[in-house]
C-alpha cells in the first residue's frame, strides 16, 4: 500500500480492549453487583474512582474523577475497593488466549493489548474473524466481555476498539483507513487530549479532513514536533510495530493525601515513604535510572513537576530521596498540596532502537480483513 509515495505495510492488527475492566471484574466475582452502578476506588473525600461500570457511566461516573463527584453524580453508586492482585490474575488468563494466535503481543495495561495477526498461528487469513473467536473464548472461558479494532496499523486499530464497546468490535479495511479518518471528530484522535483538541479548534481542525488541509510546515510550527506525526497519521501512516517486549520508560510512585499538606516537614515525611515504595519496585524489576521527577499536585488541581538529572544511575531510596528533597526546595510549593509523587526514568533497561527501514508485507491481490 502506497501513500503520497511512501510504502505502507499492510498489517493485520487487532486492539482488544476488556469493556469496565475492574469494575466488570467485581461484578463476576459478586453476581450481587451485577445491574448495578459501581465504582473501583475511594469513595472518600480524597477518593479517586480507578474505574466505571458501564451502569455507572451512564450517570457521568469515569475513572478518575474524585469520589465525592462520583456521589454526588450517582447517589446510589457501590464502591469497591480495587484487587490489583485479582485484576492481574485475570489479564494473565486472557493474555493467555491471545499467545495461542500470535506471539506478536504488546499489552498495553492489564486491560487492553495489541496484536499482530498477519502471520498466526492458526493460519486464520481474516483477522476480523479472529478477534470475533478471541472476544467469544474471553467470554466463555472467563466471563468478561472484550471490544475489539481491526486495521492496518495500531493507530486506527486503537481508535476502532472504541467504535461498538461495549462487547463489539469494528474493521476498518485498508481502502477504508483514509476515509475513516477524514470523517473522525479530531478529538477521538488516540494521542489528542483535551488541551491539544482546542488548539486544533483554534486553527479551523474539527475533523480528520481539517488536519489533512494542513502542510507538513503548518502543522510542525503550531504543533512543534506532534505536528510531524499529526501529518502523517491523518494519512494512514503509523508504521510502529506490535512490540512484545515492551520496556518501561519510567517508574514511580505517588500518594494522594486525605488532608492537604501546608508544611514542607510533613511534604518531607511524605516523600521518605513515597521513595522507599519506588524502591521496592525498581529492586523487584532489577532497574536503575538517572533522571528524578517530583511531581507536585496542589488542592487547585493544578500540577507541577520538577526534574534533575544525575550523571550515574540510582535505585537507592537514599539517593532518591535527597534528589526529590533538592527538587522540593526549588521552589517553595505555591499552595497547600493534596499529591505528591516521585519517578525515575532515563532508565538502564532503554535501548536505542535500529533505524530499519520498513519493509512492506508482500500482499496478494485478495488481502482478507
Amino acid at each position: 500500500m502506497e501513500v503520497d509515495g511512501i510504502n505502507i505495510p499492510l498489517r493485520k492488527i487487532i486492539h482488544v480492549d476488556m469493556d469496565a475492566f475492574y469494575a466488570s471484574v467485581e461484578q463476576m466475582d459478586n453476581p450481587e453487583l451485577k445491574g448495578k452502578p459501581v465504582a473501583v476506588g475511594g469513595a472518600e473525600k480524597r477518593g479517586v474512582v480507578s474505574a466505571a461500570s458501564y451502569e455507572a457511566r451512564k450517570y457521568g461516573v469515569r475513572s478518575a474523577i474524585s469520589g465525592y463527584l462520583a456521589k454526588k453524580r450517582c447517589p446510589d453508586i457501590i464502591f469497591v475497593k480495587p484487587r490489583f492482585e485479582r485484576y492481574r490474575e485475570i489479564s494473565q488468563k486472557i493474555r493467555n488466549i491471545f499467545y495461542e494466535y500470535t506471539d506478536l503481543v504488546e499489552p498495553l495495561a492489564l486491560d487492553e493489548a495489541y496484536l499482530d495477526v498477519t502471520q498466526n498461528k492458526k493460519g486464520n487469513p481474516s483477522a476480523t474473524k479472529i478477534a470475533r473467536e478471541i472476544r467469544k473464548r474471553i467470554f466463555d472461558e472467563i466471563g468478561l466481555t472484550a471490544s475489539a479494532g481491526i486495521s492496518i496499523n495500531k493507530f486506527v486499530a486503537k481508535i476502532a476498539s472504541d467504535y461498538n464497546k461495549p462487547n463489539g468490535q469494528k474493521t476498518v479495511n485498508p481502502e477504508e483507513v483514509i476515509n475513516f479518518l477524514e470523517q473522525l471528530d479530531i478529538k477521538k484522535f488516540y494521542g489528542v487530549g483535551k488541551v491539544t483538541a482546542e488548539k486544533m479548534y483554534q486553527h479551523g481542525i474539527f475533523t480528520g479532513l481539517d488536519l489533512k488541509t494542513k502542510s507538513l510546515e503548518y502543522l510542525e510550527t503550531h504543533f512543534g514536533k506532534s505536528g510531524s506525526h499529526y501529518y502523517h497519521i491523518v494519512r494512514g501512516i503509523h508504521t510502529s510495530e506490535v512490540k512484545p517486549h515492551r520496556t518501561p520508560k519510567s517508574v514511580g510512585a505517588e500518594r494522594t493525601f486525605s488532608e492537604n499538606l501546608t508544611s514542607e516537614i510533613f511534604m518531607l515525611e511524605k516523600l521518605t515513604n513515597i521513595a522507599q515504595e519506588l524502591e521496592k519496585r525498581l529492586k523487584k524489576n532489577n532497574i536503575a535510572g538517572k533522571t528524578i521527577t517530583l511531581k507536585i499536585k496542589y488542592s487547585t488541581f493544578e500540577q507541577q513537576t520538577r526534574s534533575k538529572t544525575l550523571s550515574y544511575f540510582v535505585a537507592d531510596k537514599h539517593l532518591i530521596l535527597e534528589t526529590a528533597k533538592e527538587l522540593l526546595y526549588q521552589q517553595k510549593p505555591e499552595d497547600s498540596v493534596r499529591l505528591l509523587g516521585i519517578s525515575l526514568s532515563n532508565l538502564n533497561t532503554d535501548k536505542k532502537e535500529k533505524q530499519t527501514p520498513e519493509k512492506p508485507i508482500q500482499v496478494q491481490l485478495k488481502f482478507e480483513f
